[in-house]
């Protein structure tokens, strides 16, 4: 039922019960004062109704406020503690990151620091690093993906070299002349038949241009080409011998038949020896295909390879021709 409509029956249902009090209690009265009577206290009830119902809604919002109020300030105090969570979260990711740049710049310092006490140049470790940071800023997916192959390539070899020793399959090359473009006091060399055809490749060529300009600089070179019999020493070979001398080569010939019988144990791979300090070695698979190409450094493995030289290089004339001595 709708509270006005309650309100209403309730009122009604009072002003008739006091008309029929009054009426029965007082019936000398007239009819007018009983109907004043009667309305009046059905007003009171009315008056009374609105009045109840309105301490109930009275109590009913303070009773919402306070849970709304209770509701903010637990919502306020979780939002608290979650700002502070943040803020702590955040303080402490300001801080790794601040100690991680730190950590970072105090590296790089220490990495210059030990670059300038050693004889690398400084400045293209500089060009490298600035090189490879421009390279990593470009929008292109491959160029990038590229450069960081070529900076962990590098990165091995370095390490491996820090280690005296590096490999990588095949013949390369590109170390080959860089190494003869550094050397300041010799090269010492030995050269089989596997390496016939590379002297009339175009690597060849820059690799004599830069033997060339290595004597031109007081470098010595000397190079034993390995046969096994004299039937192996032909014209090809002579004048291979020959075009290497015009350019300051010392060159011979060495037939492994007729030397010494200690002479002729041992393995016959090529290698090359650079200022008495470093080996570098060309292995041969089942096929006599250059497969691995190895760089020594290691003290020990280089005297070896220059005592090995040295013996080949004594117990052979300098041969002018196959049957010249």
């Amino acid at each position: 039922m709708p509270p006005l409509l309650l309100k209403t029956l309730v009122t009604v249902v009072v002003a008739i019960v006091a008309y029929v009090l009054t009426n029965a209690l007082n019936q000398n009265q007239d009819e007018v004062w009983k109907l004043t009577v009667s309305i009046v206290i059905g007003g009171s009830a009315l008056i009374v109704q609105y009045l109840v119902d309105f301490e109930r809604r009275l109590e009913t919002m303070e009773t919402g406020q306070r849970t709304r109020i209770r509701d903010m300030k637990e919502s306020l105090a979780e939002n608290h503690r979650e700002v502070r969570g943040h803020l702590a979260e955040h303080h402490r990711e300001m801080t790794q990151l601040v100690d991680d740049r730190f950590a970072r710049i105090s590296e790089a310092t220490e990495l210059f620091s030990q670059v300038d006490r050693s004889v690398l140049r400084s400045d293209g470790v500089i060009n490298l690093a600035r090189s490879a940071t421009k390279a990593g800023m470009l929008n292109n997916r491959l160029v990038k993906s590229f450069a960081s192959e070529e900076i962990d390539r590098l990165a091995g070899l370095l390490e491996n070299l820090s280690n005296r020793i590096a490999d990588c399959l095949g013949e390369n090359q590109d170390w080959l002349i860089d190494l003869t473009k550094c050397i300041k006091e010799s090269l010492d060399a030995t050269s089989t038949s596997v390496d016939r055809d590379f002297w009339s490749s175009e690597p060849a060529s820059r690799y004599l241009e830069a033997q060339a300009d290595a004597i031109l600089r007081g470098v010595k070179i000397r190079r034993l080409f390995l046969v096994n019999t004299p039937e192996d020493i032909d014209a090809d070979l002579l004048e291979l011998c020959e075009s290497q001398r015009s350019l300051g080569v010392d060159a011979r010939v060495v037939i492994v038949s007729e030397l010494p019988h200690r002479l002729q144990l041992g393995t016959q791979s090529d290698f090359i020896i650079f200022d008495g300090e470093l080996s570098y070695e060309i292995d041969q698979d089942t096929r006599d295909v250059n497969a691995k190409t190895t760089l020594n450094a290691r003290p020990a493995l280089v005297q070896y390879r220059m005592k090995r030289f040295n013996q080949l290089w004594d117990a052979t004339p300098n041969r002018t021709g196959p049957d010249e001595p």
